[in-house]
């Protein structure tokens, strides 16, 4: 889906107009990935828009910019106040923010440590990740032959661009293949995630998701899942190896993500999970997301920041 220009990028302390919001083709990060970055989303409510968990995702920000040794040089809480202020500057009622943190002109060597850290924040119109239809009917899912990197390679636990170079094998095999998604595995062969979404799996009555052990970004989605699946609906969450073949055998699979948001899987490698359309259990996790993060329901977990 293209991007489609608001008029204000919020770029190193500036707002400035969307098409002037440029780096120099040698800063750091083009040459090699130096940068980790959010996606989050903004919701029209009965209320007014609203952002979803806002400071859980700048933390998030905060603490992968940490591991790469990349200090931010503004306050987490004025960082948030940043992002408000890019919606309501564009005048947006809903939205996807994307703020970025990276690498910039200095040194054109692997060294990032004299480059100095920038940082821009953007916010656009995006709908469903992968359809509109496919919160209802699911979508079709591949095997990715493209693993996710070990733990001690790359950090999953940062939202790093590098990170993305892995994704963008797996999405693009997944959608040459005629899939809309592609589910990679860790370099054991368990269950990872997909290109950039979390993963579930209901199986007998009980819901499996991989630990943070299998290269597994720590989603927020991820998380108000979990507390929805276990302090509403009770049901028993195994955070555990998931081997291939209980992709095969499951009752039910859905992806999260702040993108995607719940969207569950129809077939895995064509064959068919469950009754090849989101499940009950989907449904319910699904409807009761959706009823939180756009307001219809009362925000009982503190959720959202309104914009205005």
């Amino acid at each position: 889906m293209p991007v489609q220009p608001t008029d204000l990028i919020w770029l190193n302390g500036e707002f400035v107009p969307w098409g002037e919001a440029k780096i120099h083709v040698l800063s750091h990060v083009i040459h090699y990935g130096t940068s980790v970055f959010e996606g989050i989303r903004c919701y029209e409510t009965p209320k007014g828009p609203m952002v979803l968990r806002l400071k859980d995702h700048i933390k998030r920000l905060f603490d992968s910019a940490k591991i790469y040794r990349m200090e931010i040089p503004w306050p987490q809480e004025d960082y948030c106040e940043l992002c408000l202020e890019v919606i309501r500057r564009n005048n947006m009622r809903q939205c996807y923010i994307r703020p970025v943190v990276y690498r910039g002109y200095g040194d054109v060597g692997v060294n990032p440590m004299p480059c100095p850290v920038e940082s821009a924040i953007a916010v656009w119109d995006w709908g469903a990740y992968l359809g509109p239809e496919a919160l209802a009917r699911g979508v079709d899912v591949m095997v990715s032959t493209w693993n996710r990197p070990s733990p001690n390679s790359l950090p999953a636990m940062a939202k790093a661009a590098a990170n993305y170079m892995n994704g963008q094998l797996i999405k693009m095999e997944a959608l040459q293949a005629g899939y809309a998604e592609g589910i990679a595995l860790d370099v054991n062969g368990y269950v990872s995630e997909g290109s950039g979404e979390n993963i579930f799996i209901i199986r007998n009555g009980v819901v499996y998701t991989p630990s943070l052990g299998h290269s597994v970004l720590p989603g927020i989605t991820r998380d108000g899942v979990l507390r929805i699946l276990e302090q509403e609906m009770h049901m028993t969450v195994r955070h555990q190896a998931i081997p291939r073949e209980m992709l095969y055998l499951a009752d039910e699979i859905f992806f999260t993500g702040t993108a995607a948001e719940v969207t569950p899987v129809a077939n895995v490698d064509r064959i068919q999970v469950g009754a090849g359309k989101r499940g009950p259990v989907t449904e319910a996790v699904q409807s009761r997301y959706l009823s939180l993060v756009k307001g219809a329901v009362e925000d009982t977990y503190g959720w959202l920041t309104p914009v205005r």
